[in-house]
């Protein structure tokens, strides 16, 4: 019965709604083969996108780059923004990273440099506050609010690493952006210890995993984007 429950659940919201309805026009629509294949393909590729074990595969490739480091010698610790609400809300990419590099610091008392702009609210306004109220020293925070993407991130980050004499930064961010990140940041001639989190694989599967859920959409879109992303900077050997 709890199966039964969730599975017609799954078919009364998104993205399980948008395959039941795209079945559905397949069906009426059969006759018509432009219409059938194109609803047909529509509903397998979001499907396909919203279950487990394809989000685990498109993400395997960037998460499994850089594993955590135990033990690092640097001068900061850099942390990226990964977005936050209009009601200065941080998302759920932004709370995980800004809590491993909170953990670090409690470890290392090393200095912790916030990179992340945004039009009204940036980032990292944002995150200094949650770090401050956590109790760490605001003199122990840096802020970086003018970048909109990671190649921004990695300049500006650049400029004050040279105005600090930073010689060597701990990069913090989530797992599967980690390897953009890096490159981006070598790339401004910046040395990096790569410490990913955030991850996403789970790669337990069960029943349940193949049910599609919105939650695995979006993550899988993550991914794809990265890919993209990765192209863009002419990096083949990241596609899958």
């Amino acid at each position: 019965m709890f199966f039964l429950k969730k599975f017609l659940s799954t078919f009364l919201l998104p993205p399980g709604l948008f395959v039941l309805a795209l079945l559905l026009i397949s069906f009426f629509e059969r006759k018509k083969r432009l219409t059938y294949y194109t609803s047909v393909s529509l509903a397998l590729l979001i499907y396909m996108l919203s279950i487990e074990p394809v989000k685990d595969t498109l993400l395997t490739p960037l998460e499994s780059k850089y594993p955590v480091p135990e033990k690092f010698q640097a001068d900061a610790i850099v942390v990226l923004g990964g977005g936050s609400y209009s009601t200065g809300i941080l998302k759920e990419d932004s709370m995980k990273r800004l809590l491993t590099a909170l953990i670090l610091h409690k470890r290392t008392g090393l200095p912790i440099v916030i990179s992340g702009g945004a039009e009204h609210l940036p980032d990292a306004e944002i995150m200094k506050s949650l770090l401050v109220e956590l109790g760490v020293d605001r003199r122990d925070i840096i802020t970086e609010v003018r970048s909109r993407d990671t190649e921004e991130n990695a300049s500006y980050v650049r400029e004050i690493c040279q105005q600090r004499n930073y010689k060597s930064v701990v990069l913090v961010t989530s797992a599967y952006h980690l390897p953009r990140a890096v490159f981006l940041f070598k790339k401004e001639g910046l040395s990096v210890i790569p410490y990913p989190t955030d991850f996403k694989r789970d790669l337990r599967y069960n029943l349940y995993s193949l049910i599609p859920k919105m939650s695995v959409l979006n993550d899988s879109v993550k991914a794809l984007r990265e890919y993209l992303a990765l192209l863009s900077l002419r990096l083949p050997e990241w596609l899958p």
